[in-house]
């Protein structure tokens, strides 16, 4: 069953969506604050999070953050808050969709069946994925050609190729990749990007010249194309 927690600080999104989601048996859990809900999903690691950005503790972003360095469940904001630099804020952050209030109900159950598709049987998303000729095994962290040979990877290679493979077909900007991967005080230094998915490619794309699956997005960031 996959475990649901939501984030929010008002009792009657919290009781509707409870009730919404168990009637159609996600198992859920619930926080009204960003500090319960680190605590809660430490405790209670969940399949999916659907978070209020504007909670009486933290912000929103500081949880999705704090999620992300432990977790690639998927998260939904779900938030009054509609302008543009507030969803990039929280998509740059790591949140995998961003709905605006006041919901839909119907709606929301869709985006939650989207972003669920890619949950494998074990509940880990895309545990063995193609690039190319070649299978990349998040799980065991392995990178097979057709021919049984292995590719070898760096630490940071693989971080870098981790973050674009968990979300397939999503523009994952670079801000994101540099904090992510080496931190915030490098969220700028787009140029080492550049480098790795260009060693990315000589290791496992066919034809590096014309990437078919690790694809710039000039000026924005990079994406996986399965």
């Amino acid at each position: 069953m996959t475990r649901i927690l939501v984030v929010d600080d008002e009792p009657q999104i919290l009781r509707a969506l409870r009730i919404n989601l168990r009637a159609r048996r996600y198992d859920v859990d619930v926080a009204d604050s960003g500090a319960a809900a680190l605590k809660t999903a430490a405790g209670h690691p969940p399949d999916l999070v659907i978070l209020d950005l504007g909670l009486p503790d933290m912000d929103g972003v500081d949880v999705i953050r704090g999620l992300r360095g432990w977790t690639s469940a998927p998260i939904i904001v779900l938030s009054g808050r509609a302008g543009s630099e507030d969803k990039v804020g929280a998509l740059d952050a790591g949140a995998d969709d961003y709905v605006t209030k006041p919901f839909g109900v119907e709606e929301l159950l869709a985006r939650i069946r989207a972003v669920t598709r890619r949950l494998g049987p074990g509940g880990d998303a895309n545990a063995a994925l193609r690039v190319g000729r070649h299978t990349v095994n998040l799980a065991d962290r392995t990178v097979t050609r057709d021919d049984g040979a292995e590719v070898k990877l760096t630490p940071i290679q693989w971080s870098v190729l981790e973050k674009l493979l968990r979300h397939p077909g999503k523009l994952v900007s670079q801000r994101q990749l540099l904090h992510e991967v080496w931190g915030p005080e490098y969220e700028n230094e787009s140029n080492y990007l550049r480098q790795y998915l260009a060693q990315l490619r000589r290791k496992l794309e066919d034809d590096p010249a014309r990437p078919r699956h690790l694809i710039t997005e000039p000026g924005m960031g990079y994406r996986y194309r399965p």
